[in-house]
C-alpha cells in the first residue's frame, strides 16, 4: 500500500519478477482522505511476451494508518465502453449543466 499519492501505482510484478501490469498513464482527479485517480494500463498477455489492450481504471483510495488503501474500482475494459462513458457523460452535462 502507498504511503501518498504520488506513490499509487498499477504498476505490478507477480512472484517470479515478471511484470504483469504496467500504468501508462495516471491523473489525480481528487486529492485528500478519499483520492481518486484514473489510470491507463495495459496487461501482459497470456503468451508472456505481447501487452494486451489499453484499459482504464478509475479508482478510490482511502487513508487510513497512513496508507492509502484501495476502496472500489471500474475498469473500462476497451477503449470503445470508456467513450461511450464520454459521450454519455458529455451529453448529461450539457443537459443539467447550472443545476446544482
Amino acid at each position: 500500500m502507498a504511503e501518498t499519492i504520488d506513490a499509487i501505482t498499477l504498476d505490478w510484478w507477480d512472484e517470479h519478477g515478471v511484470q504483469r501490469v504496467r500504468q501508462l498513464r495516471k491523473e489525480v482527479l481528487s486529492r485528500g482522505a478519499w483520492t481518486t485517480i484514473v489510470f491507463a494500463f495495459q496487461e501482459l498477455a497470456r503468451d508472456g511476451e505481447t501487452w494486451g489492450p489499453v484499459k482504464f481504471r478509475l479508482a478510490r483510495y482511502q487513508k487510513r494508518g497512513g496508507r492509502f488503501l484501495p476502496q472500489s474500482k471500474f475498469t473500462f475494459s476497451s477503449s470503445k465502453q470508456a467513450r461511450q462513458v464520454i459521450v454519455a457523460l458529455g451529453q448529461w452535462l450539457e443537459e443539467f449543466d447550472g443545476e446544482e
